[in-house]
């Protein structure tokens, strides 16, 4: 039985409505809430199941009308003080929540069977959850409290979730009174001399929490003394802290226990008996606990840390478990989380030379900071035991590195496959070498020239139809100089898209097409992303090296591009799409060091000539998938500088949807203001779905876009933008793809 004191989550007023109550239902995963009135005596309880049965009672459901008119007035409750033995008895199926009520009717707290979470502050940990990291200021501020302030600040630079500190009072918690450690062995002569020397008083603790207020950081203490947790919880902490010295301490730990707040226990120093006697303790009372493995040496030895016991203590304390480290270094933590911890504990200090136990054992700002980025990268990295799905990169790479089915000789339409008209090469464009059973015995629909691949549509048996389109806006498809025409043959486009790599722009345009051609419609350009020596574009390099071949190659694609116009019959000036750089191998910048590599790209695109072209940035994802690996970008992300560079130099956009989402989901903000900010000053549509921060690419309705509600917005910020659908490895089995996303568009664009 557990006791919840953050009765918040569980409270509506009389006055709120049914869809109120349904919204704090959701919020709470609970399944009930309870309705209070002006004077916070609860009336009634609100569950689901109550709302589900008066929804089928009803006609025409008023979701409006007040909770309280349907909320079951006759519920279980117990009142305050009642022994958690007897609100654990109220517990039975369909009541799994027991409001705990004062006198006057208020809601103190909910009962529960208890649950795999556990909330401290604004921090619910648990299965699946990041873990909560914990910055044990303790005494490490000598007493100071303009150094416990700063200790503060520079837990909060590190990204730390909650600081920790420790408050004693000495008279009652040591046999001379505090006021002398005469006679005492040595050890605890010294330990009693520092505390008397560096503690801080009630009143200046109070001060420094105020300060963790002002900072947003939660916080919590560790009451060495009941007179020290009556005063914090005068002050009302999230949670409390008690020390592996105080787990045999049952007065002290039932006492808190009665705070029914969320408890951290470390365990060091005990013996089994000595932890499951406490459990027994913290269960009786009803508190939310988790236990923490600990090694009460400073420094303790690696061999003594037995990380594995993590797993015992789950076992004996039935609950979430941590890692409080006293070891040198901050790798043992990380490995913790690893093994599946839920919190982690770890002293910090400005100076490790200060006198004090705990200094040299504690970590310096920079150091917390790298242990708290090294815990959420394993933290990503741990990721879950569904069926293994391909990442984006492993996509990307297979495709480069795998191996596909190809024609050994030319094949025609009509032709049965037999085993010596199929070959295994490189690279993985088409169906897989462990297709190739299926693909034997098939009749071809379609003409395969010698090394060209075959595609899953082969084993399908059926020829390509010619496809048509109408939409509100121009669209067009994404090609290559030597499948463009291909591509014609089977659709007809408003425009083409050219995706030019690397040698491409050695290549003469004649060679593709006839020199007194004109095809219908227009065309765009797009600039190569990857380059031989592994050279990116990178406008924003302060390498000058990579800054002048950066201007050059951008040159290049402009050239092309102008001197392709001849072969359209449309003469608008063509757009082209430029990846104007700002990516590092291996972190994302801060957002004032942004506005400098945006005036850097300015000056490059400053020696540029764009005469006869429209050049437009194109919108970039957070992760980028480059060179076989992850990358990090970091400009035309953010729509307030992206447009900020737009207002400063007039410069427009190509607006990658895929690219955007991953940005919008990276920021933790709505795609929709993405969309809102971005669009209106884009000359040019990437239209593709995405998923998570990385997934880019994706097929249209296969990842997180709202498609209609992209649709309506791009209609009204900016109705004429053409657009092509950018799918990843759309063009193979001759644009099968696209065609794709485009049958799926016309529903909405």
């Amino acid at each position: 039985m557990i006791l919840d004191r953050s009765t918040a989550p569980y409270l509506v007023t009389d006055q709120d409505s049914i869809l109120e109550a349904l919204a704090r239902i959701s919020e709470n995963r609970s399944r009930v809430v309870f309705v209070a009135d002006e004077h916070g005596a609860v009336q009634g309880s609100l569950t689901d199941g109550d709302v589900r049965r008066w929804l089928v009672t009803q006609t025409t459901p008023d979701l409006q009308q007040p909770a309280l008119s349907i909320a079951n007035r006759d519920f279980v409750h117990a009142r305050y003080g009642t022994p958690v033995p007897q609100i654990e008895a109220l517990l039975r199926p369909g009541v799994d929540r027991i409001p705990v009520l004062d006198a006057a009717g208020r809601l103190v707290s909910v009962g529960s069977a208890g649950e795999d979470t556990l909330t401290i502050g604004s921090r619910t940990i648990g299965p699946g959850r990041p873990a909560l990291i914990i910055g044990e200021i303790g005494n490490n501020h000598q007493g100071d409290v303009q150094l416990a302030k700063r200790l503060v600040d520079e837990c909060v630079r590190a990204g730390v979730d909650t600081v920790k500190f420790q408050l004693r009072d000495m008279a009652s918690l040591y046999r001379s009174g505090g006021g002398h450690s005469h006679g005492e062995d040595l050890g605890p002569q010294y330990t009693m001399n520092l505390l008397a020397k560096y503690s801080l008083s009630v009143e200046d603790m109070f001060r420094v929490f105020d300060h963790c207020a002002d900072r947003g950081v939660d916080a919590i203490c560790t009451p060495w003394d009941i007179v020290s947790a009556d005063a914090l919880e005068r002050y009302g902490l999230p949670g409390y802290k008690i020390a592996s010295a105080d787990l045999t301490n049952d007065e002290l730990l039932g006492h808190v226990a009665d705070f029914h707040r969320p408890m951290i226990v470390s365990t060091g120093m005990s013996t089994e008996q000595e932890i499951t006697g406490a459990v027994d303790i913290l269960r009786g009372h009803g508190a939310p606990y988790a236990l923490l493995q600990t090694q009460s040496t400073y420094p303790a030895p690696f061999k003594d840390v037995n990380l594995k016991y993590m797993d015992r203590l789950a076992e004996l304390g039935d609950c979430l478990v941590g890692y409080s480290g006293h070891e040198r270094g901050w790798h043992v933590p990380v490995a913790a989380v690893a093994r599946g911890a839920a919190i982690i504990e770890k002293h910090v200090t400005i100076d490790k030379s200060l006198e004090g136990n705990d200094h040299k054992v504690s970590l310096l700002p920079d150091e917390l900071e790298r242990m708290v980025r090294e815990i959420r990268d394993v933290e990503e990295a741990l990721g879950s035991a569904q069926p293994r799905e391909l990442s984006t990169g492993e996509l990307m790479n297979r495709v480069n590195l795998a191996k596909s089915l190809v024609a050994a000789r030319d094949l025609r339409a009509g032709d049965t496959v037999t085993a010596a008209d199929v070959d295994v090469k490189s690279p993985g464009r088409g169906l897989q070498p462990n297709r190739r059973d299926a693909l034997i015995g098939t009749t071809l629909h379609r003409d395969v020239p010698a090394g060209d691949f075959f595609y899953p549509g082969d084993l399908a048996g059926q020829a390509q139809e010619h496809r048509t389109y109408a939409f509100r806006r121009p669209w067009g498809l994404p090609v290559r100089f030597h499948d463009f025409r291909d591509l014609l043959k089977v659709s007809e486009p408003d425009f083409l898209e050219f995706h030019h790599s690397s040698k491409d722009m050695d290549l003469d345009p004649l060679d593709f097409f006839a020199a007194d051609e004109t095809l219908p419609g227009f065309f765009t350009a797009h600039a190569p992303d990857l380059y031989a020596g592994d050279f990116l574009i990178n406008l924003a390099s302060d390498d000058e090296e990579i800054f002048e071949r950066s201007i050059r190659e951008v040159q290049k694609v402009i050239d092309m591009t102008r001197d392709m116009r001849r072969f359209f019959q449309v003469k608008d000036d063509p757009i082209v799409i430029v990846t104007m750089g700002g990516f590092l191998p291996d972190r994302h910048v801060r957002p004032e060091e942004r506005m400098p590599m945006y005036e850097r790209i300015q000056q490059g695109l400053e020696r540029v000539d764009e005469e006869g072209v429209r050049l437009t940035a194109q919108t970039l994802p957070p992760f980028p998938w480059l060179m076989g690996g992850q990358q990090f970008h970091n400009l035309f992300m953010d729509p307030e500088d992206t447009v900020w560079f737009y207002e400063k130099y007039g410069r427009r956009l190509t607006f990658d949807v895929s690219h955007s989402k991953l940005a919008a989901n990276f920021a933790h903000r709505p795609f929709s203001e993405y969309v809102d900010a971005m669009v209106p000053i884009s000359d040019h549509l990437h239209v593709v779905d995405s998923v998570g921060v990385d997934g880019e690419g994706v097929q249209v309705g296969e990842g997180e876009v709202d498609w209609r509600d992209f649709a309506e917005r791009i209609d009204r910020l900016n109705p004429s933008a053409p657009f092509i659908p950018e799918i990843w490895m759309g063009h193979v089995n001759n644009g099968e793809g696209f065609f794709t996303a485009l049958d799926r568009l016309q529903q909405w664009m």
